[in-house]
């Protein structure tokens, strides 16, 4: 399947209404997670191999991981909202993901890839939020794809420097969710990481 043709089908999932702000529930639009998939996928990391997306939101990273033709698919995420909505996703494009309700450090088993964009850690209640999923990441698999902040390239060598690292910039359109947004649209710069255990 082409980007294009991926991030055409991604535009229909649907969103988490009334996300919530200290869990940072920011959905990955259709343009990023194609990106992310889609570098994952020529990499050889998709097709037919065992792919985790943590923190999975409203699934859009592992039911594009299913829609590549991953071998098993299992999203994580804390929140029930965002594990029906996921469900319902999944069922609605017509692949078997299985969604389970827990933290990501209760997250336990082994996979060949993990897929996400993990909380940032902007919101005082989320602090370092990134390093934990980070580190549980590098505990279940080898490979790891994940959107962080721009400029993130010297904390994540710090973090896993036992890691081969690729980076590439993207656009991410932001859209108005919470109350402090000023604009109804904005792009920040983020970077989309492949990083490979040594």
């Amino acid at each position: 399947m082409k980007k294009k043709e991926l991030a055409i089908l991604l535009e229909t999932v649907e969103d988490i209404k009334e996300p919530d702000v200290d869990e940072e529930q920011y959905s990955t639009p259709a343009t990023v997670a194609s990106e992310l998939l889609h570098f994952a996928f020529m990499n050889g990391d998709i097709e037919n191999r065992v792919v985790y997306d943590l923190g999975c939101g409203n699934g859009i990273l592992g039911i594009g991981a299913k829609l590549l033709g991953a071998k098993e698919v299992v999203g994580i995420d804390r929140d029930e909202k965002a594990i029906e909505v996921a469900q319902a996703n999944s069922e609605r494009l017509g692949v078997e993901v299985e969604f389970k309700r827990c933290d990501v450090r209760e997250v336990e088993g082994k996979c060949d890839t993990v897929v996400m964009n993990p909380p940032f850690g902007a919101q005082r209640k989320n602090r370092h939020a990134d390093r934990i999923f980070l580190e549980k990441a590098f505990e279940i698999a080898p490979v790891v794809y994940s959107i962080h902040n721009a400029g993130s390239e010297s904390f994540l060598k710090s973090l896993v420097p036992h890691a081969a690292i690729v980076r590439f910039p993207v656009a991410f359109p932001l859209e108005r969710r919470f109350w402090f947004h000023k604009k109804d649209k904005k792009f920040i710069a983020v970077d989309i990481y492949q990083m490979v255990r040594r």
